[in-house]
């Protein structure tokens, strides 16, 4: 792990997830991207030729900007830390994700303050897009952290075989931080598999790795999200893991995402990986 994305708005919940991204950069060694979006109605705009960034509109806003960046450097969580701030002009989500592939980035570190109701429903957040979308693993910090440590981590999943390589990359992050992973499989009443069967298949899904600082666990409960919400909070879990298949369009509004409920509701951290 050696570049991590920030993206920030320049909020508190944006600052939680820039702490933890210095935690982690100290910790390992790598560097920070600070990404801030600027989302102006180009279209709208008279550019006469010019480039968004010429815009007396967009120069103005940049400077805004970079006086806020000024603020971030000046905090002592970034001492000693390479840190590069960008701004870009773009849809937030695709801004994030065009830094990515850009810059070959290996890990989005994000804050949220969750969506709830018709909020959720109909606008969703950016970061819920980022986590539907984004091939690099997406961490989603809600609160604060004084000390980011990862010790309990649970691995929820079907335990499929399209999922394997996302176990790769939790196992990765497992040792990364010295930690347990708790697999996870939850049991509803509209997809019941017996406690035998479920062992069976978590054990075929994990024949080929090496790791062996795990659990397997099956816990029963209404809904997948609950079930992962509650073990979570049995075992005081430090993060939660899951993978998220990136659907769009109407097959991500009939189906819904585990993934990106969980990113809204949960107090923990949690970490996606798309399959």
């Amino acid at each position: 792990m050696k570049k991590l994305l920030v993206p920030t708005d320049f909020s508190t919940e944006a600052e939680n997830a820039v702490k933890v991204a210095a935690q982690l950069a100290k910790k390992h060694n790598c560097e920070l991207i600070l990404l801030h979006m600027l989302e102006l109605p180009l279209n709208q705009l008279s550019t006469g030729g010019d480039t968004p960034a010429d815009l007396p509109e967009a120069v103005f806003f940049m400077k805004l900007a970079h006086k806020e960046f000024e603020k971030i450097l000046d905090k002592d969580y970034l001492k000693d830390i390479t840190v590069h701030e960008a701004v870009d002009f773009n849809e937030i989500s695709k801004g994030i994700l065009e830094t990515c592939k850009n810059h070959d980035v290996d890990l989005i570190v994000m804050g949220s303050h969750g969506a709830e109701g018709l909020k959720e429903l109909f606008i969703g957040s950016t970061t819920e897009k980022v986590v539907r979308t984004s091939n690099t693993p997406v961490l989603v910090i809600k609160n604060e952290h004084d000390n980011f440590d990862i010790k309990e981590f649970v691995f929820a999943s079907d335990f499929k075989n399209d999922n394997k390589e996302t176990y790769v990359q939790a196992v990765k992050l497992a040792n990364l931080f010295e930690a347990k992973i708790h697999l996870l499989n939850v049991n509803t009443p509209s997809n019941f598999t017996t406690t035998a069967a479920s062992k069976v298949r978590m054990r075929d899904f994990i024949a080929n790795s090496t790791f062996d600082n795990y659990t397997i666990n099956i816990y029963n409960d209404e809904t997948i999200e609950k079930g992962i919400l509650n073990f979570s909070r049995i075992i005081d879990a430090d993060l939660i893991g899951i993978s998220t298949h990136g659907r769009q369009g109407i097959a991500h509004f009939l189906n819904g995402s585990i993934s990106e409920d969980l990113v809204n509701h949960a107090k923990r951290p949690v970490i996606t990986f798309k399959i």
